[in-house]
């Protein structure tokens, strides 16, 4: 074993989702991805988004070193060893370590992760999201959400429950509040894109 793990939802929706990202991102600058998980899309992304660059990040150390396996095995020079990055913190430490010294951060995208988490991630994404980025740089969120308040399908329902039943602080949030949540760190809400298995793409470019 080399350390790579493996989650079966990414071979699934990556494809999908570089079709969006090639679409929103900027054409150049570094892509900085909170809660890379087993580091599965970074590999994947980084050499079809050449000549962005990416870096990873991930809070949990065990991912993290998933990460770094896939990077090793990824052998793309455009791909990132992975940051400590625990999005609930009010400010991020690496901002004032390592995120101060990269002025080209163009983009920051985040793949299901609001909704496997507190609320209180959500907040820390998007402050930071709204300190990090410039005027026109582009924050991608995927996943499922609640439109009007209302689950989009009987699956996401579902869903939702056996996440609160895991941690009642978890659960599929609902699309409008976190817009909202978004528009008080000058993200404004660009598209929305339907994809695979009832989740959306939802971009916001920084005003």
């Amino acid at each position: 074993m080399d350390g790579r793990k493996y989650a079966p939802a990414t071979q699934r929706n990556r494809e999908p989702i570089l079709k969006v990202l090639l679409e929103v991102l900027p054409p150049t600058g570094t892509i900085l991805e909170i809660a890379s998980g087993t580091g599965e899309h970074a590999a994947y992304f980084a050499p079809n988004l050449k000549p962005r660059k990416w870096i990873p990040s991930d809070t949990n150390s065990s991912l993290r070193q998933s990460i770094a396996a896939w990077v090793k095995h990824s052998k793309s020079e455009n791909l990132y060893q992975p940051l400590d990055i625990d999005a609930s913190q009010p400010i991020w430490q690496v901002e004032k370590e390592i995120l101060s010294e990269i002025s080209d951060i163009s983009a920051i995208v985040n793949i299901n992760m609001i909704h496997i988490s507190p609320w209180s991630v959500c907040l820390g994404l998007m402050a930071a999201a709204g300190r990090i980025l410039s005027q026109g740089d582009i924050l991608y969120l995927y996943g499922p959400y609640k439109q009007g308040g209302e689950h989009t399908a009987p699956s996401n329902a579902a869903f939702n429950e056996y996440l609160q039943e895991q941690n009642p602080e978890w659960g599929i949030r609902n699309l409008e509040d976190v817009v909202e949540l978004a528009s008080t760190h000058n993200l404004t809400l660009q598209k929305t894109y339907p994809m695979p298995a009832n989740n959306l793409s939802v971009v916001f470019k920084h005003s």
